[in-house]
Formats: structure tokens, sequence, C-alpha cells
């Protein structure tokens, strides 16, 4: 087999965007009001818990274009309109009250996702980053360990997601990644 370190993340980047569209599509057998009923979970709510992952996904494709800037490379995928949340933030604020606009946003960052692994210049995975997290603390380490945390918190609050909705009656079906291979 050949194939690059960044190519785990393009194969990534596409599950991410695969498993968000059967998520979204078994949300839609909901009401708003079913998406929205707190079932205990750590966001609460289905649609809260969406809410976030689309929060921290906005978080860090800030913090992986600044450390493509920092190292004289320049995403257009991860433009403005893309990365457009409050400069202050927390991560269980709502951003999308109404679900019309969170599936948009969730498209158009699975999308910017997808273009943002395929134009990553091979190095990138090894260039440092540099950025404060929520609490202000200063990070610094190889970008590949955030693009691996990246796509692992995905995961992480997809299987909530999947839970909830399991809860809720609804079976979203084959989750696995190997399953888009």
């Amino acid at each position: 087999m050949t194939g690059s370190f960044s190519d785990n993340y393009r194969f990534l980047a596409q599950y991410n965007r695969w498993i968000n569209e059967r998520l979204y599509g078994a949300c839609e057998t909901l009401t708003d009001e079913e998406r929205k009923r707190d079932r205990g979970a750590f966001f609460g709510s289905i649609h809260r818990t969406l809410g976030h992952l689309v929060l921290a996904d906005q978080v860090w494709l800030r913090r992986f274009a600044q450390c493509g800037i920092d190292n004289g490379i320049r995403f257009t995928s991860l433009g403005a309109e893309v990365l457009d949340m409050p400069e202050a933030y927390t991560l269980d604020m709502v951003l999308y009250e109404d679900w019309a606009g969170l599936k948009t946003k969730r498209l158009q960052l699975d999308i910017s996702i997808e273009q943002w692994t395929a134009n990553m210049p091979a190095d990138y995975p090894q260039l440092t980053m540099h950025y404060g997290n929520t609490k202000g603390v200063q990070r610094e380490h190889p970008a590949w360990q955030a693009l691996t945390h990246f796509f692992n918190h995905q995961t992480h609050h997809r299987g909530q997601a999947t839970t909830l909705l399991a809860q809720a009656g609804v079976d979203v079906g084959v989750t696995d990644l190997i399953a888009l291979a």
C-alpha cells in the first residue's frame, strides 16, 4: 500500500461527511421537539450535541487555518464564511436554534473539511501548532495530534447522538468507519 500520512485524514474527512449525512437523515425522522428534548446526555439533547460538534469543528478549523498561515499556507476552503462564529464562545453555546440552519452549517463544514484535507500539503501534519485552548492555556504540538483529536472528537459525540437517537427509537444503521471503504 502506498499513501501519505495525510491520506488518512482525507479518508476520515470522507467518512465524516458520509456519517453526518446518515446521522442528520436519521434526525429528520424526529420532530424538532424530539430533537431538542433533554435526554440527560452531556449536552442534553440531540440538537445541542450536534450543535456542539459544529461549534467545536469551527474552533479547530480556525486553529488549523492559523497553523497554515503561520507556515505560509492559505487554505481557501477555510474562509470567513465557514468559520463564522463569535470570537467569545462557550463549548455549550447554541449557534443554531433552527434545524435547517444547523443542517446547512454541518454540510458546509463537511464539504470544507474534505476540500481542506484534499489540499493539505503532505508535510502539514508534521507542522507545529501554537494556540490557546478554551481556558486560555497555551498549547504547542504537532498538527497530526490535533488532526487525530479533531476526527476522534467528532466520532465521540456522534456516538452519543446515535445513542440518543436509539433511545428515541431511531436506528442510524451501520456507522463503522470500515463500512465506507
